[in-house]
C-alpha cells in the first residue's frame, strides 16, 4: 500500500513529535520530515516532495502564511493543510486565498486531522466542519453586489443561487425547499456546477463561491 507522505511544520518540537506519533499509528501515513519554521518547511518540501504538508501559522522568521505563498509558486506541486490555534475567519480566508487545501484546529480530534490528510491527498479540500460557519460569515462580510463576468458566463442564474446556498451549508433537500424546486433538480444543478467549475465536492464549490463573492 502506498503511504501518504507528510511533512510537519511547527516551531514546537513536542507538538511535532506528538503529531508524528499520532499519524504513524495509521498504516497509510508516514512522516517524512519535520520543520521548525517556514524557511525550513519550504526547503524540506522541495527536498522530500511530501504528499501533504501540515503547516502551522505562527513560526519564527518566515511564518506559515509566507511559506504557503512561496510553496504555491511551484505550480501546485504541494498540498497544504493548515494546522493552527487560530479560529479567526480572517486567517481561514487568507489561507484559502493563498491556496491551502485544508484547515484544521490544533484542538481537533486526531480523527479530524487524519481525515483532512487523506481528503487533501486525494485532491479534495477539507475545512474542519465547525469552521464552516466562519467561512460563511467571512463570505457574507466581503460579499458585494458586483459579480465577475467570468462566473456570470460560466454559471446560470439558478446555478449561482444553488452554489450560494451550498456555501451557506445547506443540503440538497434544504436547497430544494428554499428554491421551490425538486430535490432531483437540485442534484442536477449541483452536478452541472461541479462539472463547470471542475470541482469534485461541495467544500470546493463553497470555496469557489467564497473566493468569487457569489451569494444566493
Amino acid at each position: 500500500m502506498k503511504k501518504i507522505r507528510v511533512l510537519i511544520a511547527d516551531d514546537h518540537h513536542m507538538v511535532r513529535q506528538g503529531i508524528k506519533q499520532i499519524l504513524e499509528l495509521e498504516n497509510d501515513i508516514e512522516v517524512v520530515s519535520q520543520a521548525s519554521n517556514g524557511e525550513e518547511a519550504v526547503k524540506l518540501a522541495r527536498e522530500f516532495k511530501p504528499d501533504v504538508i501540515l503547516m502551522d501559522i505562527n513560526m519564527p522568521g518566515m511564518n506559515g502564511l509566507q511559506a504557503i505563498e512561496e510553496l504555491k509558486k511551484d505550480e501546485g506541486v504541494y498540498k497544504v493543510v493548515v494546522l493552527t490555534i487560530h479560529q479567526d475567519r480572517e486567517y481561514l480566508f487568507k489561507t484559502i486565498q493563498l491556496g491551502a487545501e485544508g484547515y484544521v484546529l490544533k484542538d481537533a480530534e486526531a480523527s479530524v486531522l487524519i481525515e483532512a490528510i487523506r481528503t487533501v491527498s486525494e485532491g479534495n479540500s477539507y475545512i474542519q466542519p465547525n469552521m464552516t460557519s466562519e467561512l460563511v460569515r467571512e463570505f457574507t462580510r466581503i460579499s458585494t453586489h458586483s459579480r465577475s463576468k467570468e462566473e456570470e458566463n460560466v454559471l446560470t442564474s439558478r446555478e449561482i443561487e444553488v452554489i450560494g446556498l451550498i456555501a451557506e451549508g445547506l443540503i440538497n433537500k434544504e436547497i430544494a425547499k428554499k428554491l421551490y424546486i425538486s430535490e432531483k433538480t437540485v442534484k442536477n444543478h449541483v452536478s452541472n456546477i461541479f462539472k463547470k467549475l471542475n470541482v469534485s465536492d461541495r467544500t470546493q464549490a463553497a470555496i469557489y463561491a467564497f473566493k468569487h463573492n457569489i451569494k444566493a
